[in-house]
């Protein structure tokens, strides 16, 4: 059974910085693409724009993602976890997801003690 109530991005729990962590996965494959953070001007610029806005702690600004590099990541649906302190942002992501060109920021695994490289960057 669900329920719906007016979504307020003020209820959520961000950390002293205002920031709360958002993971992005891929709406088909459910594959964890990144993990960046979000403000709450970020969270409603995503939902008013449907193109995943984080932000960015180096610049101290917003990041659409894809601006710059194409790799747009299209808003499919927002969730909030249970704690209220987790964002898992399910996208139509275009291109890689990840700076280093490849589809996700998880490709190095730690196996038998030694960190072995999964995927290569994308063409």
């Amino acid at each position: 059974m669900s329920s719906s109530v007016a979504f307020d991005a003020s209820s959520l729990k961000f950390n002293e910085a205002g920031l709360i962590p958002a993971i992005a996965q891929d709406e088909n494959t459910g594959e964890v693409l990144m993990m960046a953070w979000m403000n709450q001007s970020a969270i409603e610029k995503t939902l008013e724009t449907r193109r995943v806005t984080y932000w960015s702690r180096s610049r101290q600004s917003f990041w659409i993602k894809g601006e710059s590099s194409g790799h747009v990541q299209e808003l499919v649906d927002l969730r909030v976890d249970c704690d209220r302190d987790c964002l898992l942002v399910f996208v139509r992501q275009t291109g890689p997801a990840c700076h280093t060109n490849r589809r996700s920021c998880f490709y190095t695994a730690v196996r038998d003690g030694d960190e072995v490289e999964l995927m290569a960057p994308m063409a």
